[in-house]
């Protein structure tokens, strides 16, 4: 019996595996025809970022994209730092940037700071990406042969710069395998997550689902509780994976921010549909088991097996899948960092039933 039923989780977790890496290898990553452009607004939630805000501005004055068909708006809440006027200084020759103080906000925190953003927007094509953010070149050229075949809500690929820190090295897999998991869902019509460091939707699709107002039950979640009321309202979503469509920003650098950034992003969990709720429990308790199963041999050493496939699937996927999303580990760094991820994820699921949310 024991060994008909780790016969069944082995073929299970081996098929399941093996489809990520098929139809995640199956994103398209081609050059993107010249065509006529689609106008967007780009919006930025600044607090307290004077020392990345430069980078966003000199990444965003540098896409390969006409400027006439695009806006930036920047909206400061307020900051005590000198983000405003380093702001200020760097758009004065751009004509089509914008900043702007955050006042009188319809919801609190980020989302009121998007909100105002979006309501000065002129175009009708909006994206969202943070203060500490670095796009590539083609990211507005990406978005628009994307929103063209008919899209409401897009999301593309957010890494990671990568360094030898090990919080760092924690960080960057776990946005991979999180990235990995985001995207197979979406690619079979199963959305659930996004990052709002490189998120795009139509105006009006926006305004239809009434913007924020049905996503206030934690400060976050301006990204994947819209995206939950984007499924609701059963808007077209896809995902935009052209080479040069990568959104960068630098990971937390130290373990008390790395923690308190993963304990907001499960709290917003709990209010995913109860759909994606059981898919997420589903595939993490899972892997927890095959992490663990070693316990087991107590009773049957067949349980072993488990935890070997395990570290031999998760090393094949990764090595398969990690250059595709922007990351470069080694086979020792993918078997142990993928044991501190699943760890690390029951200590994210605590944290989040006790922490406060903070923007």
């Amino acid at each position: 019996m024991a060994l008909n039923i780790v016969l069944i989780l082995i073929l299970l977790f081996f098929i399941v595996n093996i489809y990520f890496v098929i139809i995640l290898n199956n994103n398209s990553s081609v050059s993107l025809p010249i065509q006529k452009h689609l106008d967007f607004s780009v919006i930025i939630a600044a607090q307290n970022e004077e020392k990345n805000i430069s980078s966003l501005i000199n990444s965003l004055q540098e896409l390969d994209y006409p400027p006439k068909d695009f806006e930036v708006i920047i909206v400061d809440d307020n900051s005590s730092d000198k983000t405003y006027e380093i702001s200020e200084k760097l758009i004065q020759n751009s004509s089509n940037f914008c900043l702007y103080t955050a006042e009188d906000k319809d919801f609190p925190a980020k989302k009121g700071v998007l909100s105002f953003g979006i309501k000065k927007a002129k175009y009708p094509f909006i994206l969202v990406t943070d203060a500490d953010c670095q796009p590539e070149k083609d990211w507005l050229k990406s978005y628009s042969e994307k929103f063209k075949e008919g899209f409401d809500f897009v999301f593309g690929n957010a890494p990671f710069i990568q360094n030898n820190t090990f919080v760092n090295k924690i960080s960057c897999f776990e946005n991979l395998r999180s990235s990995i998991l985001t995207f197979t869902a979406a690619k079979i019509r199963f959305p659930y997550s996004a990052s709002a460091r490189n998120f795009g939707f139509k105006k009006s699709s926006f305004e239809k689902i009434k913007g924020y107002e049905n996503t206030t039950e934690t400060l976050s979640g301006d990204d994947d509780l819209l995206l939950r009321e984007a499924v609701k309202n059963k808007m077209k979503i896809r995902t935009v994976f052209n080479k040069g469509s990568f959104v960068y920003s630098s990971a937390k650098c130290n373990f008390k921010e790395y923690f308190s950034q993963k304990a907001r992003h499960t709290k917003t969990s709990f209010y995913y549909l109860p759909g994606r709720q059981f898919f997420l429990a589903s595939w993490h308790l899972k892997n927890l088991f095959f992490l663990f199963s070693p316990i087991l041999i107590f009773f049957n050493k067949l349980f072993f097996l488990l935890f070997i496939l395990k570290l031999l699937v998760d090393l094949l996927t990764v090595k398969s899948l990690q250059n595709k999303f922007g990351y470069k580990f080694n086979s020792l760094e993918i078997i142990y960092l993928q044991i501190f991820y699943e760890t690390f994820l029951v200590i994210h699921f605590i944290n989040a039933l006790f922490k406060k949310d903070k923007w």
